[in-house]
């Protein structure tokens, strides 16, 4: 601690200053002293605290300087604006002190931003403005005759409230023909006077005598009192009492019961009789204040009558009169010591605080100021401040009696907003007394929390066509901040999909987070996309953060079945032969479908359109292969029309249907007599009569039809050996981006077919190729009937199933 002296020139009512400089709270301190005479008027200056403090007007007003005192004292107020101590009262010095000198009072000055605190004493000195004064205005002797020269007579004391040079100093005795003043000095240094006689007294000359004492001060100009000694001359007594001791020495505990004895004084009277009987008294002359004390007159004892306060008197020195029947009498001080007992708790005074503090103050910011003091003394009185240690403060002591608040940690208000501090000032003593007192401190927010998204990646699922504008998922974040650091607003990333940029598709509310679907999708073409949702808070500089959102279009049942075989087309119908030794089983052909859509709204079941009673044919329901249920009899029909509803799963479900023709036929002629009229409806009901007349016809048209076929064959071999040198096929048109289904219940093989047909029409005439393993016959739509080969290579029989293998477009 740095610590500097300045001598000042003696000026005015000024006697020395000593200035101990200290500028801030934990750094130096700053002590002035002020030396003042009393009864100063309103107004009047005592010191300019700027120049001996060394603090700038400006700091004094901007620091808004005040006055801080523990007694309320108003003797003094501070102009701030001049930087001058000016006396606010008139001063009494006897009010204040008593008779304590020196006599002071001290006080503080608190300065703010930052907190500064000046320690100021101002020392009054003492002026003759009392004159000594007596208690009672007479004072009564009673005198024996037979008392001798030189005997003493206890006069007691005047009272003056000055001190110093200005208090008591001599006593004169008017008239002095028989008596002389001797002065004694008691043990806390006054003075009190004792009459000795000089000439024997003759009660019969004079039963009476009436002296004036006067006292006089030393001051300036003297001041004086006087009283009326009124002497009663008594017969004979020629012994006064004789004390024990001349001084009597005891103690006391403060707050003793009323009646505890305190000690005992004792007296002796070497007379007989009456003569020797002592009484006590008090000196009430000599005793300036009231004391809690009672005397018993006759045994000399000393007693509690009142409540002891240490914190009010630490001694009391009592002077106790012992007197005989004969007027005879003599003193002796008794000087009771009061012993403290801790009955005083400590008193936590609150210089400055600050309630609300930023959670990012670093640490050892100063919160509050505690002035601590407690009225006891020793160990009593030593007091130790203290707060609970889990907290992220602690007290420090910094002037005497002094502490601050300061931060010991990190603050964060997201854990704690608000603390309770209990500050504790326990003293010393035994049993020890405490005094809490309870500050609550506010932690304001700062902007560093992020906000949080409730979960890692939102899924959202959306049907395809979808209305624009559906809300599909919904993204919330949390900030552990407050107030606009925590509102939270969410924007779209700059993240991009394949169409172009996402704000096209897809955008979100900023206040309530909800996600809306600009347009409509297609699963088809799209079936997931993700994006990143920003969210940012209010605060400044703003903090922010991403979250993915995973976006699944589900399908719905929006695609019928497409048939991929047998191929539909306008200008001519597939029909597929069947042997009438077919066994039961057997693979006619197969329908083959797929779906577009996905999961259930793909999976394909086949089944036959109103089969006949005993249907020859059946569809499998899952693979689509149509076979034969039973033997072939005579009795069904050649030809055969079979309608193939194919389905899928969906809800609602969707459908397609296929026509496949069969002819059940053992050789071609067989099946092409019966095939020719294939398309026709089979409803028709001719007459008899036009039937005869038609198989007459066909008769005649048959055999110039041999001969035409014979030509069309030798010529449709020749083309076949110079136009057609390989086979071409022809499979199913399968839709761009198709593959086969697998396990969906659509085309699990993949099957091959080799076509050979005509161009000519219906009429035209029909050329018997060389026989096959299977054959098709494709009927165009004008009625002609053409023989469509399909061959396999390295087929083991005419009938057998087709081999898989790869399809190539034709």
């Amino acid at each position: 601690m740095c610590k500097r002296e300045r001598e000042w020139p003696p000026c005015r009512w000024y006697t020395h200053i000593f200035i101990l400089s200290m500028m801030q709270i934990n750094a130096t301190w700053c002590q002035v002293r002020y030396s003042i005479p009393e009864e100063m008027v309103k107004g009047s200056l005592v010191g300019d605290v700027s120049k001996d403090l060394g603090v700038d007007i400006k700091r004094l007003r901007a620091g808004r300087a005040r006055i801080v005192s523990d007694d309320n004292n108003d003797c003094v107020e501070l102009n701030a604006d001049k930087g001058l101590l000016l006396v606010k009262r008139r001063i009494d010095r006897e009010e204040l002190c008593a008779q304590i000198s020196p006599c002071s009072f001290s006080f503080e000055i608190v300065l703010e931003n930052p907190m500064e605190l000046f320690s100021i004493t101002v020392e009054i000195t003492d002026i003759n403005d009392n004159a000594p004064s007596f208690s009672s205005k007479e004072i009564a002797l009673d005198i024996s005759e037979s008392a001798l020269p030189g005997a003493q007579f206890v006069l007691g004391s005047a009272v003056d409230a000055d001190v110093g040079t200005n208090t008591l100093q001599t006593y004169t005795l008017n008239p002095s023909t028989q008596f002389n003043l001797k002065e004694q000095l008691l043990a806390d240094g006054g003075k009190y006077v004792e009459m000795i006689l000089q000439s024997p007294l003759d009660r019969e000359k004079q039963s009476e005598l009436l002296l004036t004492l006067t006292a006089s001060d030393g001051g300036t100009p003297r001041r004086t009192g006087t009283v009326t000694v009124r002497v009663n001359i008594l017969d004979a007594n020629d012994n006064a009492p004789s004390f024990t001791q001349a001084v009597y020495k005891s103690t006391v505990l403060e707050n003793s019961p009323i009646g505890s004895l305190v000690t005992t004084v004792i007296a002796t009277d070497a007379d007989e009789g009456l003569n020797g009987q002592v009484s006590y008294f008090f000196d009430h002359l000599t005793q300036q204040n009231s004391i809690p004390f009672s005397l018993n007159r006759t045994h000399g004892q000393i007693k509690v009558s009142d409540l002891i306060d240490f914190e009010k008197s630490k001694q009391f020195q009592i002077n106790v009169i012992a007197k005989d029947v004969g007027g005879l009498s003599k003193s002796c001080k008794v000087i009771i010591e009061v012993i403290d007992v801790n009955d005083n708790s400590p008193v936590i005074g609150l210089t400055s605080f600050s309630n609300t503090v930023p959670e990012n103050s670093p640490i050892g910011t100063t919160l509050a100021i505690l002035n601590v003091k407690d009225l006891d003394s020793g160990k009593n009185g030593l007091v130790n401040c203290s707060i609970n240690a889990s907290l992220p403060f602690k007290v420090k002591s910094s002037l005497n009696s002094y502490y601050t608040l300061v931060t010991d940690g990190l603050l964060d208000r997201e854990v704690v907003s608000e603390y309770i501090i209990t500050v504790t000032a326990s003293d010393q003593g035994f049993p020890s007394l405490k005094t809490n007192k309870t500050l609550r401190i506010k932690i304001s927010d700062v902007n560093d929390n992020a906000p949080v998204f409730a979960e890692n990646m939102y899924i959202a699922h959306l049907s395809e066509n979808n209305e624009p504008g559906v809300s599909l998922a919904s993204v919330h974040a949390r900030d552990e901040d407050c107030d606009l650091n925590a509102r939270i607003s969410y924007y779209l990333s700059d993240s991009h999909v394949k169409e172009g940029a996402i704000s096209k598709f897809i955008s979100v509310n900023s206040e309530t987070g909800i996600i809306h679907a600009i347009k409509s999708f297609d699963y088809e073409q799209t079936k997931v996309f993700e994006f990143l949702i920003k969210a940012q808070d209010g605060g400044s500089p703003p903090l922010s953060s991403n979250v993915t959102v995973k976006v699944l279009i589900q399908d719905q049942n929006d695609n019928s079945p497409h048939i991929l075989y047998p191929v539909q087309t306008g200008g001519s119908l597939v029909a597929e032969i069947v042997p009438r030794s077919a066994d039961i089983g057997y693979l006619v052909t197969k329908v083959v479908a797929v779906d577009v859509d996905s999961g259930q709204n793909a999976w394909l079941s086949y089944k036959l359109q109103k089969p006949a009673d005993k249907p020859l044919f059946e569809v499998g329901a899952q693979n689509g292969e149509i076979r034969t249920v039973r033997q072939v009899t005579d009795k069904d029909a050649v030809k055969q029309k079979l309608t193939v509803v194919v389905e899928d799963s969906g809800q609602p479900s969707r459908s397609a249907t296929v026509n496949v023709n069969v002819a059940v036929a053992d050789n071609f002629p067989e099946m092409l007599s019966e095939f020719t009229d294939f398309t026709r409806d089979k409803d028709h009901n001719d007459n008899l009569t036009f039937f005869l007349v038609l198989a007459l016809a066909v008769v005649s048209f048959l055999f110039v039809s041999c001969l035409v076929v014979i030509i069309s064959v030798k010529i449709y071999r020749w083309r076949q050996s110079h136009l057609y040198q390989s086979n071409l096929p022809v499979i199913p048109y399968y839709p761009p981006h198709y593959a086969d289904a697998g396990g969906t219940g659509t085309l699990k093989h993949v099957y091959n077919y080799e076509v050979c047909m005509t161009t000519d029409s219906r009429n035209s005439d029909v050329k018997y190729l060389r026989p096959v393993s299977q054959n098709l016959l494709s009927v165009d739509g004008g009625g002609t009937d053409t023989l469509t080969s399909v061959r396999r290579d390295n087929a083991p029989s005419e009938y057998s199933t087709l081999p898989e293998m790869e399809v190539h477009r034709l």
